[in-house]
């Protein structure tokens, strides 16, 4: 028994400290609250944004298909920056509108995203040796790059078209080594954003770009050269900063209804299902500490679709429990003692829970692959909760209905019978 309340007493402690994490953070590990600064990444209905009007670089006609390929183009560069609920859309038949989430300077979203997203690859005399229609694919990676030590570089593949070119380049500027122009920059709508050195030619279509790189710099690198280029350029017209369509009115009324749902739930549970439904409030606040926590670390952009993902996720938070504690309140009325019907009713639970949340998280999955914009912020929320929602029902709520048998708590009434 005394074992069984000391466990108990550390599992709620754990909570009290997953809970205080999401709402104050860790300053020694640099995570934010979920209110503060710096916390969980608002999208743009929820916290305002930049709005930019594109339109082609000159007098040129664009098909349907150019324009497609263009809004894809800017969409892939956002979603590579983790904006995936920025809005990207053709407007007429050669504008382009785009909406960025928690970037209140417009100036500042054209230059992250690039004007018009020509990349081009040139030597110590400006002559353009590849562009972003050379490159098949550019990765983040993280180990020794010949210096002796590891560091984060960049892993280029060319294709094939591009192999001869790009030898033919770096074994011109190797040559030119004792000059100092033995380089090939990187330039991005006319802004160089790399230079690195070549140190011999390079026939092959795979090769590397080392620099002063961190994690987050790298990715950005490599996600810039993996978009490519427009089929067209383009020049931003209209540049704009719009506030959050809801308001911070709106948003706080909004989680006021939320907690107030919470608390409902969290009293029908008590009311309907008493010890057991203790334990799944304990449950689904360490399920609300974890996923605040996630969001966090995640930096996914959370607006409305992306908050109906968390609304979805805590239902079946709630339904796995509810199935949980049917089974043993039947194991109950069959006549078995405690112990026994928790064992028993959790194992008669494990598959009709496990096998409603993984179809979700398929669905989940596909939408995030498959889909853009809102819908994949809808998509990681709703698969972080499920993910986060199998794990307290499966482990937390056992282990404290455990511990509570230990502690000699074996009244059938307490059990909702």
């Amino acid at each position: 028994m005394k074992k069984s309340l000391a466990t108990f007493a550390f599992v709620i402690l754990l909570i009290v400290l997953l809970v205080s994490t999401a709402l104050f953070g860790v300053r020694a590990w640099n995570i934010p609250g979920v209110f503060d600064e710096g916390g969980i990444r608002l999208g743009l209905d929820l916290a305002g944004g930049s709005s930019i009007l594109y339109k082609p670089d000159g007098d040129i006609r664009v098909t349907s298909e150019q324009l497609a390929g263009a809004v894809e183009m800017i969409r892939s560069r956002l979603d590579l920056l983790n904006y995936t609920e920025a809005t990207v859309t053709g407007s007429g038949d050669n504008h382009i509108l785009v909406e960025i989430p928690g970037i209140s300077d417009p100036e500042e979203a054209v230059s992250m995203l690039g004007a018009s997203a020509v990349l081009e690859f040139r030597d110590a005399y400006g002559n353009v040796v590849l562009d972003g229609n050379d490159i098949a694919d550019a990765s983040t990676m993280f180990g020794d790059a010949g210096k002796g030590y590891s560091e984060y570089f960049i892993s280029l593949k060319l294709r094939p078209a591009a192999v001869s070119k790009f030898a033919a380049a770096t074994r011109d500027a190797a040559a030119r080594a004792s000059t100092g122009e033995n380089y090939i920059a990187i330039y991005l709508d006319n802004n160089e954003i790399s230079a690195p050195s070549v140190n011999e030619e390079i026939n092959s279509d795979s090769a590397i770009i080392t620099g002063d790189y961190d994690k987050a710099s790298a990715d950005y690198m490599s996600g810039i050269i993996t978009a490519g280029q427009m089929p067209f350029a383009l020049i931003d017209i209209q540049l704009s900063a719009t506030g959050p369509a809801l308001g911070i009115r709106s948003l706080q009324t909004s989680l006021i209804a939320g907690f107030l749902g919470m608390a409902l739930i969290m009293l029908f549970m008590i009311v309907f299902y008493r010890l057991p439904g203790v334990v799944a409030v304990i449950a689904l606040t360490a399920y609300t500490a974890i996923v605040g926590i996630v969001l966090v670390i995640s930096q996914v952009n959370l607006s409305l679709p992306g908050i109906a993902g968390i609304i979805l996720s805590i239902g079946m938070a709630v339904d796995a429990n509810i199935i949980i504690f049917e089974r043993i309140k039947e194991e109950l009325r069959a006549g078995r003692s405690i112990k026994p019907a928790v064992d028993s009713g959790f194992k008669r639970a494990i598959v009709a829970i496990v096998d409603s949340n993984l179809t979700t998280l398929i669905v989940a999955v596909v939408l995030w692959n498959f889909g853009s914009g809102p819908i994949v912020g809808f998509a990681m929320t709703l698969f972080i909760g499920v993910l986060v929602s199998m794990f307290t029902a499966i482990t937390v709520s056992r282990w404290l209905l455990r511990q509570m048998v230990g502690m000699n708590i074996t009244n059938s009434k307490l059990y909702g019978v």
